[in-house]
C-alpha cells in the first residue's frame, strides 16, 4: 500500500492481483484489490474443467472384441497397451506372445477364407495316423523282443538300460524310492507346440494316468488344454507302447505300466479310441 511501506519479511501475496501485503492489507478490502474474487473465479473454472473430461474406460471382454486367437490365451490385442501382430499363413491375430508360428501351431491350423478342399487332414486324421504307427511300433518291439528273453546278454543289457534310466530321470525327489515308476515319455509331433520332442520321467505309482499326462506335458513343454477345450481333436491322450493301447484318465500308472516302458503324448485320437488294442 502506498501508505503502508512496512518492512515484512513474510509478506502475504493475494492470489487475485498478485500483489504482496502485510498482516494488516492481506485481505482484499483491506487493500482495495483490483481483482476482487479472480482467484476464486480461476478455482471453479479448473474443477469445471477436470469434472467434464472423463478419461478412456480400459479395455475389458465385455467392451473390447479383437482377442488373442490362441484357445488357451485371455489377451485383448489391437488396445493402447497391447498390440496385435497378424499371421500371414493362418489368417489370424495374435498376441505378442503367441505370435510366432510355433507358438499358435499355425502349421495345425487351417487358414481362415480357404477352401474346404485345400485344407489338408484334421488333427484328429492326423493323430488317428500316429496311433497306427505306434501300434505297429509297439508289436514290432513286442515281437523282437520274445526270442531274446531267454538270453543272458539280453538280460544283461535291459539291466543297464533300466540302471542307466533311473539314473538319468528327473521327478520329484519328494516321491520315496520304492514307489517310484521310470518311464520313457515321448511326444508326437502331431502335438501341438512340443518343444522337447522326449525325455526320461519317474511318476509315484498312485499318481493316476491323468496327473502323469498334466506333469509329462509340463515337462516336454506341450501345449495341454485338455480343461479347456471340449473338442476331442485338441485334447491329449497317453499311449502306452508295450501294452498297445491308449490309458484312461483315471487308471493307475503302477498298475497299467512298468519301469522302463515308453509311453507318448497323442492329440485328436478321440476318446472312443481309449482302451482299444
Amino acid at each position: 500500500m502506498p501508505f503502508c511501506r512496512q518492512l515484512d519479511f513474510l509478506p502475504f501475496r493475494c492470489e487475485s492481483c498478485k500483489g504482496n501485503f502485510c498482516l494488516d492489507h492481506r485481505t482484499e478490502s483491506a487493500h482495495s484489490c483490483t481483482k476482487p474474487g479472480e482467484w476464486a473465479r480461476r478455482r471453479t473454472q479448473a474443477q469445471q474443467s477436470t469434472t467434464a473430461y472423463a478419461p478412456p474406460s480400459r479395455p475389458n471382454i465385455l467392451t473390447h472384441d479383437q482377442q488373442c486367437s490362441s484357445p488357451a490365451c485371455k489377451t485383448l490385442i489391437n488396445t493402447p497397451l497391447v498390440t496385435g501382430v497378424h499371421c500371414e499363413k493362418c489368417q489370424r491375430e495374435y498376441c505378442l506372445k503367441h505370435r510366432f508360428a510355433y507358438d499358435h501351431d499355425c502349421a495345425n491350423l487351417v487358414p481362415l477364407g480357404a477352401r474346404a478342399s485345400q485344407a489338408g487332414p484334421t488333427q484328429r486324421e492326423r493323430g488317428l495316423a500316429a496311433l497306427e504307427k505306434l501300434k505297429a511300433w509297439g508289436a514290432a518291439k513286442k515281437k523282437s523282443s520274445l526270442p531274446q528273453s531267454a538270453s543272458k546278454q539280453a538280460a544283461a543289457a535291459r539291466v543297464q538300460a533300466t540302471a542307466n534310466l533311473k539314473k538319468t530321470a528327473k521327478g520329484d525327489a519328494k516321491i520315496p524310492p520304492e514307489k517310484r515308476i521310470y518311464l520313457y515319455v515321448e511326444a508326437s509331433s502331431d502335438t501341438l507346440t512340443a518343444k522337447l520332442p522326449k525325455g526320461t520321467f519317474f511318476y509315484n505309482a498312485e499318481f493316476t494316468v491323468g496327473r502323469v499326462l498334466d506333469l509329462a506335458a509340463k515337462s516336454l513343454q506341450v501345449s495341454n488344454v485338455n480343461n479347456l477345450s471340449e473338442s476331442e481333436e485338441d485334447k491329449l491322450r497317453v499311449f502306452h507302447i508295450e501294452g498297445g493301447r491308449l490309458l484312461e484318465f483315471g487308471e493307475r500308472v503302477g498298475k497299467v505300466v512298468q519301469t522302463g516302458n515308453t509311453v507318448v503324448l497323442l492329440r485328436g485320437v478321440g476318446a472312443g479310441m481309449v482302451g482299444a488294442p
